[in-house]
């Protein structure tokens, strides 16, 4: 019993894992866009209400970001807290492929644009597990954003001890060129619900009820804190004419931990024994490219995409991308080899799943 406790404490304690939303940090943006240092609204405690995009900040107190909080007149001070900012973004950027970037957070932080949650890194108790060593670099869906008028950035951060919030880096909105851009974006808001029902993969399945949640991105931080197991993701977009002829491939990114995926109610491809909820131990590491084949998409009109997602320990979803349609399917690359924690990690993964 103490073996498995001390598994279970070591698991959730080592850095890495699908802890990290966002893009890759050793990718760097190549322009700032928008200069984020400086004064924020700064509130300790937490309420979920403080994500908005119409909240009220005039009661909050100023910070100077990046800066540890303890500089900032919170000596001492440990747990929840709240960073708000707002910027205006130009419409000569629409359709530019666009980054949040917020350097080093200590400890854990989950993050929003005027409402949207688009990313966090950590986890906050009591599954806690720290990131203040991975810089935060955060895609934003273009539906998020208003271009020309007024936006809201809302961080919410959590410190277990010592220094605490946003300490350094380059905050601002960067923009990059993709090196293999998409042919369709398909990031943002995706519908969503737990449990597991064959009749979902239907093109015409009525999934109005179900919730939204943001695409790539783990669930547990958007309101599925604890859930593990079955769970289901459905977005219908229009698929233009002029993509007809052309080779796509659907790019989903990587899904933590198993997946299978419908495109118009048929089965174009999967990852993992899905059906028997079995995890090697490796495949929330896989890169999701399946093709389409002839017949399954509908140009000039509405599609739907439905994955089927099993989750078996932690991190759960699709929780990063790319996540769209590609014009050409991409040379399969070999995996990355792991590092020694992920490694460590795969190893107690099985141990514990047995």
């Amino acid at each position: 019993m103490k073996a498995c406790l001390f598994l279970v404490l070591l698991l959730t304690a080592l850095p890495g894992r699908a802890a990290h939303d966002g893009t890759a940090p050793d990718v760097p943006p190549s322009e700032r866009l928008v200069d984020l240092r400086g004064t924020w609204h700064f509130r300790i405690g937490d309420q979920a209400a403080w994500s908005k995009r119409d909240l009220d900040e005039s009661g909050w107190e100023t910070i100077f970001a990046p800066s540890a909080w303890e500089n900032e007149g919170f000596f001492g001070y440990d747990g929840y807290a709240w960073y708000r900012k707002r910027f205006t973004l130009a419409a000569r950027h629409k359709g530019k492929s666009l980054y949040l970037n917020l350097g080093r957070v200590d400890d854990v932080d989950e993050v929003f644009i005027n409402g949207y949650f688009i990313g966090s890194t950590g986890r906050v108790p009591p599954q806690y597990q720290t990131g203040y060593h991975i810089e935060r670099l955060y895609r934003i869906p273009e539906e998020f954003l208003d271009f020309g008028g007024d936006n809201v950035v809302a961080v919410r951060v959590y410190d277990q001890r010592l220094e605490g919030g946003l300490l350094e880096g380059q905050l601002g909105l960067f923009t990059r060129v993709e090196t293999a851009p998409l042919a369709l974006n398909l990031a943002g808001l995706w519908r969503f619900r737990t449990g597991d029902d064959t009749a979902r993969r239907a093109r015409t399945f009525d999934d109005r009820a179900w919730d939204e949640v943001t695409v790539p991105a783990r669930w547990e931080p958007q309101g599925y804190r604890t859930y593990d197991g079955y769970a289901w993701y459905r977005k219908d977009f229009y698929l233009p004419t002029n993509l007809e002829g052309e080779t796509l491939t659907l790019r989903l990114g990587k899904i933590d931990d198993l997946d299978e995926v419908f495109v118009n109610g048929q089965r174009i491809g999967g990852t993992g024994r899905i059906g028997r909820g079995e995890i090697e131990g490796s495949e929330w590491l896989k890169d999701r490219r399946y093709r389409l084949p002839p017949g399954v998409l509908r140009f000039g009109a509405q599609n739907v995409i439905a994955v089927r997602v099993y989750d078996g320990l932690y991190d759960g979803g699709l929780y990063e991308g790319p996540v769209g349609l590609a014009t050409r399917l991409p040379v399969q690359q070999e995996q990355e080899p792991l590092t020694f924690w992920e490694r460590v990690r795969a190893q107690l993964r099985d141990i514990l799943d047995k």
